[in-house]
């Protein structure tokens, strides 16, 4: 299973730069009125219509290749942490305990507490 996630990860990460660099070489809304008077768009490699209807088309492809690696390997972390939760490791939790009695108007619960050397912390002065 740990070689298909890192094959998963590399996948991933080739598309997004593909993405990128998809997106980075498509030209805006505005330059399509400077086209439609003649800017020479019969004579590109993609045909007359120029290359945003086959750009669109990749960077859709690509775009929904990304959701699904990006699915996959949310499903690989959710798999992970169930095995780490089974496999014993302690789960850090929030301790609930009530205040005591006199502990905010009296000082002398914690003068004997620091006093009485049951605690791992150095005396404040």
């Amino acid at each position: 299973m740990d070689w298909m996630e890192t094959l998963v990860v590399v996948v991933h990460v080739v598309i997004a730069v593909a993405l990128v660099g998809l997106v980075l070489i498509q030209q805006g809304k505005g330059a399509d009125a400077g086209a439609a008077f003649g800017g020479g768009a019969s004579q590109t490699v993609f045909g007359s219509q120029g290359s945003g209807s086959f750009l669109t088309r990749m960077t859709t492809l690509l775009a929904i290749v990304f959701f699904v690696t990006s699915f996959s390997l949310a499903v690989f972390a959710k798999q992970r942490a169930e095995v780490a939760g089974e496999a014993g490791i302690p789960v850090v939790e929030e301790s609930r305990q009530a205040p005591s009695e006199g502990a905010a108007g009296n000082g002398d619960a914690a003068k004997s507490e620091a006093g009485s050397g049951e605690t791992d912390l150095p005396e404040l002065e």
